[in-house]
């Protein structure tokens, strides 16, 4: 128990399949690990298909089926037995706060939203333009979100979003990454010299690796020997079709990859490339990258822009262009000062996200929404920052 806290019981509901590696997923691992580690009674809720697997702060939200959701492939869980798990964990668990992540997603967040009482938190992780599905969610759940006390935005993308489909605001939390588990990897064996590093969801178009493939011949015309690492789910085959053959040596595709390989892989390569085209609201990949220690070379979307200062704490290409992105990827790999010199930028600059610090405004807001007759809302910032430990997440600080 934490006894510095009027908040003793935290439920959080994740809408996203609890074994597909993914940014709110590891967002809502994170919290739960640092909140306990607080001294909080801490229980996730999350669909899964492994729920023998399942970590003991996890709770099995019912097997997810694969939709099309937000311009990717999501595994969510909704339906019947859904709602009735969801309504069994609020009652059993008995919660101070419910904080449910992505709440109009038709998943257990959407379902949570409906069937919660008491003071409940949401977060907006998603960047979206107006879709219909989209739309719907936010139509849909107008009446559930008025039960809502405390809404979070982990980034101005995701507020944006938030403002243009629901109204009211937002308070600006970013995205947290714990820092210390990616300091000290003993780094993955791979063959070659230097190694560059793509992560995501490889037959998702956003994700960009059409983009780095685009790229590759410029890259290794310079770096003959560089190898590839292309990590993340999907079909492998399909990408390895649009390879030159001479290029095929130089691509190594990993598959899905733990979270503790992640950070291995991070830590070892040369160089992480983030070539997203768009529909990112943070980039939480980019800033554990910068934990690993490791130069960061990404699309400039406003997004990863924020992350990355304007290109101080890592490179920016411009999104979509091959030749700009081959361009700046041989001046990384050709200058080891300036990798140095990023990377030192960057360490410094990962602190703002480390979860040491992120929790305490999280924290903050649970504690504002859990005071009776409390309600976070649009003028939160202005009227509630003596509850933020002295510290708000600023809008300029993104």
């Amino acid at each position: 128990m934490n006894p510095d806290s009027t908040v003793q019981r935290v439920g959080i509901v994740c809408p996203y399949s609890w074994d597909v590696p993914g940014g709110v997923r590891s967002h809502v691992a994170d919290l739960a690990a640092t909140l306990i580690e607080r001294g909080y009674l801490v229980s996730v809720l999350a669909p899964t298909d492994e729920p023998e697997f399942l970590p003991d702060f996890v709770a099995d939200g019912g097997a997810p089926i694969a939709v099309p959701y937000n311009g990717s492939i999501a595994r969510l869980s909704f339906g019947i037995k859904a709602t009735r798990r969801v309504r069994q964990w609020i009652r059993e668990g008995n919660f101070d706060v419910v904080h449910i992540h992505e709440p109009v997603a038709p998943s257990l967040s959407l379902l949570a939203c409906w069937a919660g009482q008491g003071p409940m938190v949401a977060t907006w992780h998603s960047s979206s333009d107006r879709s219909r599905i989209l739309s719907a969610g936010y139509y849909i759940a107008q009446t559930a979100m008025e039960k809502i006390r405390g809404r979070i935005a982990v980034s101005e993308q995701a507020r944006k979003t938030l403002v243009e489909h629901l109204g009211g605001d937002a308070v600006l939390i970013p995205n947290g990454v714990r820092v210390s588990d990616f300091r000290d990897q003993e780094t993955v064996s791979v063959a070659g010299s230097q190694s560059i590093l793509f992560l995501g969801r490889i037959d998702e178009p956003r994700k960009g690796l059409d983009v780095l493939i685009g790229a590759a011949p410029a890259i290794i015309r310079e770096f003959p020997d560089l190898k590839f690492l292309i990590a993340g789910p999907g079909d492998s085959d399909s990408f390895r079709e649009r390879i030159p053959e001479e290029l095929q040596n130089n691509f190594e595709f990993l598959g899905s990859v733990s979270d503790e390989d992640k950070r291995r892989v991070l830590a070892h390569c040369e160089v992480y490339i983030a070539p997203h085209t768009g529909g990112e609201s943070f980039g939480i990949v980019l800033a554990e990258a910068m934990a690993a220690g490791t130069p960061v070379l990404a699309s400039n979307l406003p997004a990863f822009d924020r992350v990355l200062q304007g290109g101080s704490s890592g490179m920016l290409f411009t999104n979509g262009d091959c030749d700009d992105l081959a361009l700046k990827c041989n001046d990384l790999l050709a200058n080891a000062e300036m990798r140095k010199e990023l990377v030192a930028r960057a360490s410094e600059r990962v602190l703002d996200f480390d979860w040491s610090t992120v929790v305490d405004d999280v924290v903050a807001v649970y504690e504002a929404v859990h005071m009776p007759g409390e309600k976070v809302t649009e003028d939160f910032r202005g009227q509630v920052v003596g509850r933020f430990a002295g510290r708000v997440v600023k809008e300029e600080a993104l």
